[in-house]
């Protein structure tokens, strides 16, 4: 491979924030990194989104313990990627919860995306020795549930297909704050490798209806404020359908992968150019958007060797 992905090449330290959005609700953010969010409730706390190892779950729990003292008893996985749950054994909590259909995908794809993303994020997975394995939940749910914690209320619910076909977000109805994963992402690039384009704008329009006053989103800062939270659901949206239209005009007249991913540069660079994990998604974007167009509804699974036999068509 001549050239390596993009991410292989980030290798600097990202500056992390600890935001408070709601009562006793913080993000967990680092410059495009993955963000895990922690809610506090009466007697104990959840985590939205685990890091992808141990070694960064850790630094989230440096931070919560710099604001309460009470134990870590749920774990939730807002959808199954490598990058976002491997690290869930560091809180030691009983429950870990995804959605039926995340689960699935750990069954299906768990260890090949597991292989994949390690070979992506090298930063990412600094520490990796310490990940027991793969990530399972403790319990699973279809459409929604909700757990207690003392009085404060949590509800998981699913909104639609997305990022994958397993997103899942957390609303807490006494802030009115919701923890969306990356179905929103702000001032970063949607990854759209195992993503639903045709589905996404609804999902978003799910989520947009609740009218929520604050976001912690997959990726980016912290969405406080209803003009901050609609502007990243407006250009999330943006992002997802600009991405889509330039690659499937390519992919429905019959154009090459190459072609697709020089129609969606020539429009997308000016817009997005300048967003966190732009130049690491695009090459997954642009391949899953045209295989949707092609009517491929379930993503293919990526593969180490799946990703460079792609790049290396995007090369020539």
């Amino acid at each position: 491979m001549a050239k390596k992905f993009a991410s292989q090449a980030d290798m600097d330290e990202k500056e992390i924030s600890f935001t408070e959005i709601g009562k006793d609700l913080w993000a967990f953010t680092a410059e495009g990194d993955p963000n895990t969010g922690v809610i506090i409730g009466d007697d104990s706390v959840m985590i939205i989104d685990a890091q992808a190892t141990p070694r960064l779950a850790n630094v989230v729990i440096e931070k919560i313990r710099g604001v309460t003292d009470k134990p870590i008893k749920h774990v939730v996985l807002s959808h199954y990627h490598a990058v976002r749950v491997l690290g869930a054994s560091a809180y030691n909590a009983p429950e870990i919860i995804m959605s039926e259909k995340a689960r699935s995908m750990v069954v299906e794809r768990g260890q090949e995306d597991w292989d994949s993303e390690f070979e992506r994020f090298p930063r990412l997975f600094q520490g990796h020795e310490s990940i027991p394995g793969l990530t399972w939940p403790t319990t699973t749910f279809n459409d929604r549930m909700s757990v207690y914690l003392g009085n404060r209320r949590v509800d998981l619910m699913f909104m639609g297909r997305a990022h994958t076909a397993g997103d899942i977000v957390a609303y807490v109805g006494d802030e009115n704050v919701m923890f969306t994963g990356d179905i929103v992402e702000y001032k970063s690039a949607c990854y759209c490798g195992d993503g639903h384009f045709h589905d996404w704008p609804d999902t978003l329009n799910e989520i947009r209806a609740w009218e929520v006053d604050a976001i912690a989103p997959g990726r980016g800062d912290a969405l406080v404020g209803r003009k901050m939270v609609n502007a990243a659901l407006d250009s999330t949206e943006d992002f997802v359908t600009t991405t889509y239209k330039s690659v499937a005009r390519v992919a429905l007249r019959g154009g090459s992968l190459k072609e697709a991913w020089d129609a969606c540069r020539e429009v997308c660079d000016p817009k997005f150019g300048d967003y966190a994990i732009y130049e690491h998604c695009l090459p997954f974007n642009v391949s899953r958007a045209y295989d949707e167009a092609r009517d491929m509804d379930t993503p293919k699974i990526w593969t180490a060797a799946r990703d460079i036999e792609m790049w290396e068509a995007l090369q020539s």
